[in-house]
């Protein structure tokens, strides 16, 4: 079997010089620049599709168009000026989120060396097989991660196209309210690789077109003061009595604490409003962006929970809410240092080893994997960190019964498309952030050709965009989804886009659609979460799906990687103890 050996790029932070560039410590890396036009086009037309045989796919699209007459260009009036700014990492080493990461981590850095280290195979190199593999790797043992596609990052996967341009599995952001994440980053020594951005959240205004309301955040203040000060100062997307009754139909989660939280698992976001008799209009003003930005899924489905668990982080922790981008791709950026990590320490990663079967002992227990290539599996224990509709169908039939995989059947992979596009000009209504576009069809987007360092383009905008909910979507072809998606930028910038291109023209796009990505957290799912330890001696499971307090995140899959290392070495005798038996079976035959 192959091995997958990566070399990990220059962390070193390219900043990049342009007109007017100061630098200014306490605000960050300010950079403005005067911007063109380029009317310079190819036509390529490429479609990729990666198609599972275990029915989980991404259907990847990519069309660049045709040159197009300037002559129905009109030139602008004044100079298009557009600011980048990079702000200072924030002051999250000495929080107590934080600290218990580290205290996690450290469980696996200071464990005493195995003389016999454990073998372990992973399937599945998202964050949560990495993160398995990673810090068993640590503790001394042996992982051996395997993924079935050619790329690493499961839900943060990339590609690039043949012009050299990344397009992605999703719109990634990093919150500070991330502990285990940010742990790692440290952990690996690529702090520098998050850009973070201004602690502000930003909507569009459906009915002001292209005009957004900002909830800031000041720095001055301790949370949860910061958070609610940006509240109160924001007065155009909830009047003063509805943000009164907002409030009050809170208090019942600041005083009920986590019990409260985790009670309301069975209501729906519209329904838990509407109980604690808040408007209407609330609803639709913020919680609407909020649970597709969660979830994918509008308030009337998704769980209460979902929605508290996040307040909870963003209130409590003065940095929660802050973002950062990736300064490039995922695979690169993040999961290959992981990966040289791992290799380093002696694990292996490899690509293209798809699990095809779950072959069990006579009492049950996991015997080996077989992989579609023929080859065969086995090891002290195993983990699959494959998404919950994978798992599904690799339960062997013996498993099926058993509570611990039945109750996976709810357990359902929400279908979301993630849309990119390139323009011929730079638009100039966005900002270097992450937007809420607070439209039917699309959740958030970023123009990363001024958020991401790798991205950026001083000519041209890219812009990466969540269509969800995309349930009814997900099986339309990809033009109809770049018009739809038009439709929507529009209003979004109503002097720059028009739906038939009469302004700003397509230059290519990219259509990455996932039918099952992150589990649908609807009402009473909770009690479905698996342990990351199932009742099979010497079988694990890891991904976000899996019981742990971020849900479908990427700080519940690191957290989930961690928690299942950690059962594992917890089990380190028994395992041995498995070994020694079938050694002495294998001798005795």
């Amino acid at each position: 079997m192959p091995q997958f050996g990566v070399r990990q790029k220059d962390s070193a932070t390219t900043t990049i010089l342009i007109q007017g560039s100061i630098n200014m410590s306490q605000f960050g890396h300010v950079s403005s620049a005067v911007m063109t036009h380029n009317n310079n086009f190819n036509l390529l037309n490429n479609k990729y599709k990666f198609q599972s045989p275990l029915s989980f796919s991404a259907t990847i699209s990519s069309t660049t168009l045709k040159k197009h007459s300037v002559s129905n260009f009109t030139p602008r009036t004044r100079l298009l000026k557009v600011s980048c700014v990079d702000y200072p990492r924030p002051d999250i080493d000495n929080t107590l989120p934080f600290l218990e990461a580290a205290y996690l981590s450290s469980f696996f850095s200071t464990a005493s060396r195995p003389s016999k280290p454990l073998n372990v195979v992973i399937a599945g190199a998202g964050l949560a097989g990495l993160s398995t593999a990673k810090y068993l790797a640590d503790a001394g043992h042996k992982p051996i991660l395997l993924e079935a596609r050619d790329v690493l990052g499961g839900k943060v996967a990339a590609w690039k196209d043949d012009d050299g341009d990344w397009y992605e599995t999703g719109l990634h952001i990093f919150f500070g309210a991330y502990p285990n994440v940010q742990n790692l980053f440290g952990e690996l020594g690529i702090d520098n690789r998050l850009q973070w951005k201004e602690h502000s959240m930003i909507f569009a205004m459906p009915n002001k077109p292209g005009e957004f309301s900002r909830f800031d955040f000041p720095e001055v203040l301790p949370a949860p003061l910061n958070g609610i000060w940006a509240i109160l100062k924001n007065n155009e997307m909830l009047t003063w009595p509805e943000k009164v009754k907002f409030a009050l139909g809170l208090l019942p989660a600041i005083i009920g604490g986590q019990a409260y939280v985790e009670a309301q698992d069975g209501l729906s976001v519209q329904d838990w409003m509407r109980k604690q008799g808040i408007p209407d209009r609330v609803t639709t003003e913020v919680f609407v962006a909020m649970s597709k930005s969660l979830n994918f899924i509008n308030p009337d489905e998704l769980s209460m929970q979902c929605v508290l668990i996040a307040l909870n982080r963003f209130l409590q922790e003065k940095h929660g809410s802050k973002m950062a981008f990736l300064d490039g791709s995922p695979p690169e950026r993040l999961c290959m240092p992981i990966v040289d990590h791992i290799q380093s320490l002696g694990g292996e990663v490899h690509l293209n080893s798809r699990v095809q079967k779950i072959s069990l002992n006579k009492d049950q227990t996991v015997k080996s994997l077989l992989l579609t290539n023929g080859k065969v599996i086995e090891a002290d224990a195993y983990v699959i960190a494959a998404p919950v509709d994978i798992l599904k169908l690799l339960v062997p039939e013996e498993w099926r019964e058993i509570p611990y995989f039945k109750k996976l059947d709810k357990l359902v992979g929400v279908p979301v498309i993630n849309v990119h596009i390139w323009f011929d000009r730079k638009l100039k209504n966005t900002y270097d952030h992450l937007l809420f576009s607070r439209s039917s069809l699309l959740s958030v987007y970023a123009d990363m050709s001024v958020t991401c360092k790798e991205y950026y383009d001083p000519n041209k905008s890219m812009l990466e965009l969540v269509f969800a909910p995309a349930e009814e979507w997900i099986s339309r072809s990809d033009s109809d989804i770049i018009d739809a998606t038009m439709n929507e930028l529009a209003r979004l910038f109503p002097d720059e886009i028009a739906a038939d291109q009469s302004k700003a023209k397509i230059l290519k796009y990219h259509v990455v659609k996932t039918p099952r990505s992150v589990y649908k957290t609807i009402p009473d799912c909770e009690p479905c979460r698996p342990l990351q330890k199932s009742p099979i001696e010497g079988f694990y499971l890891a991904g976000d799906y899996t019981k742990q307090r971020y849900l479908a995140s990427m700080e519940g899959a690191v957290l989930s990687g961690k928690l299942c290392a950690q059962a594992i070495l917890q089990d380190h005798e028994l395992l041995l103890s498995r070994r020694k038996n079938v050694l002495a079976e294998a001798s005795v035959v």
